[in-house]
């Protein structure tokens, strides 16, 4: 038998969106951009490629300087405050590394990013979730919360609901240890709490590119905290964690603002109409922040609709957990696909 770590013996695996093969399938699932990135992207990752490939041959730069420096600019805050990733994910499982030792706990709300559970386990931390509240606020916490990490999705995966900053704020001061902020949707919606990250010192707020930016395709993520926990990611990161394409495209993508917030107010403009339409067609609709929906058939039959929709080569995602199963979570395309999907629902039924 294989000498494995208890914990990871014992530990279930993530299991992530369904990626069909094949042509013809207008694909829901796993809240892609619809649009492509910026041609700034194409051309710095062109340009960085060179005729020949030649700057392949050379390790990229293992600060991230430039990426950094273009962030930091963005977002007001000194460079020292920021660190680029490999992903969110890599920022989510450095940050347990860092702050959760074996034994000690970390906690999430359910429903949210249930990726949360598998990092820490695989720490060997102890796992705690707590639920929500009909008006979306944190059940049952705890007037200070003594876990190391708590992980807040904000706007929430699946729901799409936000968090206001007064709100996240009380979480801060409830905390004795770090309040993780995950704000891989935050593009869509209508508040960010980086301005809490200056007020309150165990707030740290992650990023990914992989959405608004449309680049899941190259692994990208940021963190902005307080210099003290950037020093920390930023021992124990992998040392080349970021290859010269990945840099060049995030660099190119912050700067390019102004095609981000077009690309965005289509898909926001998107997903208002077709919410608004499913209302209209008897699904009760979660009043979405993000590039999603979490929508709930009249009779609740969330797998019922969702094998309907695969049978005609429409992938939405649905979950078999309890606390969601009754609905599916569909991410917002191109009008022209939101309108086949509003389509095969009505006639699903």
């Amino acid at each position: 038998m294989l000498p494995l770590r208890k914990n990871i013996a014992e530990m279930a695996r993530y299991v992530p969106g369904f990626q069909p093969e094949g042509e013809g399938w207008i694909k829901l699932n796993t809240n892609e951009n619809p649009y492509p990135p910026s041609p700034e992207v194409v051309a710095a990752i062109l340009a960085e490629l060179g005729a020949d490939g030649g700057n392949l041959r050379k390790y990229p730069d293992a600060g991230s300087r430039e990426a950094r420096r273009v962030a930091a600019e963005l977002y007001a805050v000194d460079p020292s405050w920021v660190i680029m990733a490999n992903g969110s994910d890599e920022l989510l499982n450095n940050l347990i590394r860092a702050f959760a030792g074996e034994g000690e706990e970390v906690a999430y709300v359910h429903p949210s990013y249930s990726y949360y559970k598998t990092l820490a386990e695989i720490q060997g931390a102890k796992v705690k979730s707590f639920g929500l509240t009909t008006d979306f606020h944190v059940a049952d916490f705890p007037e200070k919360y003594s876990g190391k990490i708590f992980f807040l999705t904000s706007p929430n995966a699946p729901l799409g609901c936000a968090f206001e900053n007064s709100y996240i704020a009380e979480l801060a001061a409830r905390c004795s240890g770090i309040l993780v902020v995950d704000e891989a949707y935050v593009d869509f919606a209508d508040e960010s709490a980086l301005e809490l990250v200056h007020i309150h010192s165990n707030i740290v707020v992650t990023r990914t590119f992989s959405k608004s930016y449309s680049l899941a395709g190259m692994r990208l993520g940021l963190a902005v905290a307080r210099p003290e926990v950037i020093a920390a990611l930023d021992k124990i990161r992998d040392h080349y964690h970021l290859d010269r394409l990945a840099l060049v495209a995030a660099t190119a993508a912050l700067q390019d603002q102004r095609y981000l917030q077009t690309t965005v107010a289509k898909i926001r403009d998107t997903r208002d109409w077709f919410s608004a339409e499913l209302t209209n067609n008897g699904y009760q609709v979660t009043s979405s922040h993000a590039n999603y929906v979490f929508a709930v058939p009249s009779d609740a039959e969330g797998k019922r609709v969702y094998d309907a929709l695969f049978a005609k080569k429409i992938l939405v995602r649905h979950f078999s957990d309890p606390l969601l199963r009754h609905g599916l979570r569909i991410s917002i395309g191109t009008p022209e696909e939101m309108e086949q999907t509003l389509k095969a629902l009505i006639e699903i039924g």
